[in-house]
């Protein structure tokens, strides 16, 4: 695996992959690798020829109050596991390779960026949108593997790449989740003793949901007013959306006929986790 610092470098490695006639896998990431970003390289390994990641902190898609100092950052850990996993290039940039002085254009998605996640963090999806079309326009994949565990991001991205049309497949691989059911996050290193159990109880919710569905429930409202009540079971845990809807526009749906997105975010102490289940069409 060889590291890349430059774009300029890693855009030519590219370009020269493509004209040996080669297939480019992209896995973007903040780092703190756990085993989900690595099914993500998996994914990518099994689908293309040349598997790039990347390791950058964004910045732009914390809000004032967050965690972007704090943020897990393990560059020893994560490069010896994606050597590990074949990797061919990562590519670590620094703040000033991707946002240079001065910078001043950013990408954001209308409407969708300020529904879930981006209502309780505003400006989060712009700094998301915004990096990874940056990172599209160096790495210049063909294919880009995400989690499904960021839902919401995956729908601004995929909205993003059909508004600009990008020549690159987005593909949403499955979330991966520990022995007890909670989703695999970087952000799980924060909780401590007592936390870690309660951060069951969003998994939790939306197994009941997940239930009841099975049993024939239809209705959305009876469906969040039973996920709720599970949350509400827990109440060291904050609460902050428990939501049915579209898994491309996020808006709320009546029902769970058409096949929806069921999502949660809430507060463990200061951690917030999210998690969701996609529900087929009945």
């Amino acid at each position: 695996m060889q590291t890349i610092l430059s774009a300029t470098q890693l855009t030519a490695l590219s370009k020269q992959a493509h004209r040996f006639g080669k297939r480019v896998g992209f896995v973007p990431t903040m780092g703190a690798l756990h085993q989900g970003h690595l099914s993500l390289v998996r994914a990518a390994r099994t689908q293309c020829d040349v598997v790039v990641v990347s390791i950058f902190v964004n910045p732009t898609q914390f809000g004032p109050n967050e965690d972007f100092t704090r943020y897990p950052r393990t560059l020893d850990a994560d490069s010896a596991m994606l050597a590990a996993e074949k990797t061919d290039y990562l590519f670590f940039p620094s703040v000033e390779e991707i946002y240079p002085q001065g910078a001043a254009t950013w990408v954001e998605v209308e409407t969708l960026s300020g529904k879930l996640d981006g209502v309780s963090r505003p400006g989060h999806f712009r700094g998301v949108t915004t990096v990874v079309a940056k990172l599209f326009n160096i790495v210049q994949p063909d294919a880009a593997y995400f989690g499904q565990k960021d839902a919401a991001q995956a729908a601004n991205i995929r909205k993003m790449v059909r508004d600009l049309k990008f020549d690159v497949e987005i593909v949403v691989c499955p979330i991966v989740r520990e022995a007890d059911w909670l989703a695999m996050s970087s952000r799980n290193v924060y909780l401590q003793g007592e936390q870690r159990k309660q951060a069951l109880v969003l998994s939790r919710a939306l197994q009941r949901v997940q239930e009841l569905t099975a049993g024939g429930e239809k209705s959305s409202d009876k469906l969040i007013a039973a996920g709720k009540e599970v949350m509400a079971a827990e109440p060291a845990v904050k609460l902050d959306y428990f939501v049915i809807v579209n898994p491309e526009t996020l808006e709320p749906v009546a029902d769970v006929c058409q096949g929806v997105l069921v999502a949660v975010a809430a507060y463990v102490g200061i951690t917030r986790l999210i998690d969701n289940v996609v529900l087929p069409t009945q």
